[in-house]
């Protein structure tokens, strides 16, 4: 069957080369001409003339050699031509085609601009960002990394006192020209969302897929903006359950604050911020699913994440600034940590999901029963109504008034004085 590394086809076109640069440009691949689809060998009549004219034809219009045999099954004649992985991009006639799966793709916009950086060993966060100076940058963004960074003992030397330019040397975000990397706008620009399009993280409360409750929008700093968006998602967006231990208040999350932590932090660390989408987290009243416009290394899988695994960041220099202030660890222990998270607090396990669309962790919450949630509200408010009580949890007033009777009979909670003027007592 065709593959990452083979292709078919049943004659000779021209127009074929674009496979073979498509093959040159990622891991190289073998050609087969004389064979259809389905890999049944039909045969051309004329393999020894293409196999001298293929070579030095492929080499006019590409620049690279390939190796052109012959091969014969059942009396029929079929070619092989073999391409080699190059270092260096190849174009077809100025256009540039990759292989991915068994699918030839030219490449264009942000897809084009991340394969040529790859060919020459750099990512797109380590590229100058030659209209942004030292003095464009927020002082605040500075302070806040100073703070953080204080906190760890992840730099030789004490930080405190350095300038602005020293401190971008130390963290490598200046590029050899002189000019600012990317990087350095994204984590300390105070608008970086003015320069590179999607650089913010956009929150929306969903009651179903269509309906959207509210939202937020969370610009800034990368640093800033991760700060942000979990304190949104812990005050705003997910409720927490409200227990007692004699008089000390507890409360439950959904999801795990910890887990929560490290699923934000990976999606903005390693997003493809070339791509001009921003992080999206959609929180529902049963799930959390965030997802951000990334690449997983190339060869790895899901799987992968869920064991030990080496550190790869999509973003070199702003993981390294995150690393610095001990926001995010250097060992791929991450997605490892949110596993176990969920694990340690007895919830399922989270779904890592990845697509052409980018990388996607889903938490799926416990049930929560209107038992619990009515005991949250009355702990949270002893002289709430029934009729509110139906109102804030959407359930009838059957419904509440039949909880009510339940968590009476059980003795878990008491009517104080009448039903006016009175109030819910837990037991």
């Amino acid at each position: 069957m065709e593959n990452q590394n083979t292709e078919f086809k049943e004659n000779w076109r021209d127009e074929y080369i674009k496979w073979i640069c498509g093959f040159a440009n990622a891991n190289g691949g073998i050609m087969f001409i004389g064979i259809d689809d389905k890999g049944h060998v039909k045969g051309i009549c004329d393999a020894k003339k293409l196999s001298e004219d293929l070579p030095n034809k492929v080499k006019d219009i590409l620049g690279v050699l390939v190796d052109v045999n012959i091969k014969t099954e059942a009396g029929k004649d079929y070619l092989e031509i073999i391409t080699d992985a190059y270092p260096y991009p190849v174009n077809y006639k100025g256009s540039y085609f990759y292989r991915s799966g068994a699918t030839n793709q030219e490449l264009k916009g942000s897809a084009l601009d991340k394969f040529l950086l790859k060919k020459q060993g750099l990512k797109w966060d380590g590229t100058p960002e030659p209209y942004t100076k030292v003095a464009d940058l927020s002082d605040a963004a500075f302070d806040l990394f100073k703070e953080r960074a204080s906190e760890t003992e992840r730099f030789d030397e004490n930080i405190q006192d350095d300038s602005t330019e020293d401190l971008l040397e130390k963290l490598n975000l200046v590029a050899p020209d002189g000019n600012l990397k990317k990087a350095a706008v994204l984590l300390f620009h105070p608008k970086p969302d003015k320069l590179f399009t999607g650089a913010i993280t956009k929150i929306g409360f969903f009651r179903t897929d269509d309906d959207l409750a509210f939202q937020d929008e969370v610009k800034g700093g990368l640093l800033e903006q991760a700060e942000k968006v979990i304190d949104l998602l812990l005050t705003k967006y997910l409720k927490a359950q409200i227990t007692y231990d004699g008089l000390q208040r507890k409360e439950s999350f959904p999801v795990p604050p910890a887990a929560l932590r490290e699923a934000v932090l990976n999606a903005i660390v390693h997003k493809d911020y070339a791509s001009g989408i921003p992080v999206q987290i959609s929180v529902y009243d049963n799930k959390l699913i965030i997802w951000n416009e990334g690449e997983l290394p190339e060869d790895w899988t899901v799987a992968k994440l869920k064991v030990k695994h080496p550190s790869r960041p999509y973003n070199p220099d702003i993981a390294n600034a995150f690393f610095r202030v001990g926001l995010i660890e250097s060992w791929g222990r991450g997605t490892i940590k949110i596993l176990n998270e969920a694990k340690a607090a007895k919830i399922p396990v989270p779904v890592f999901k990845y697509d052409h669309n980018g990388f996607y962790v889903i938490f799926n919450f416990v049930e929560v029963s209107v038992e619990q949630r009515v005991l949250e509200l009355i702990q949270s408010n002893s002289k709430i109504t029934a009729l509110k009580m139906a109102e804030e949890l959407t359930v009838t007033d059957r419904t509440i008034k039949r909880t009510l009777k339940i968590l009476q009979e059980n003795k878990i909670i008491t009517r104080l004085g009448n039903n006016r003027s009175g109030e819910w007592k837990v037991l």
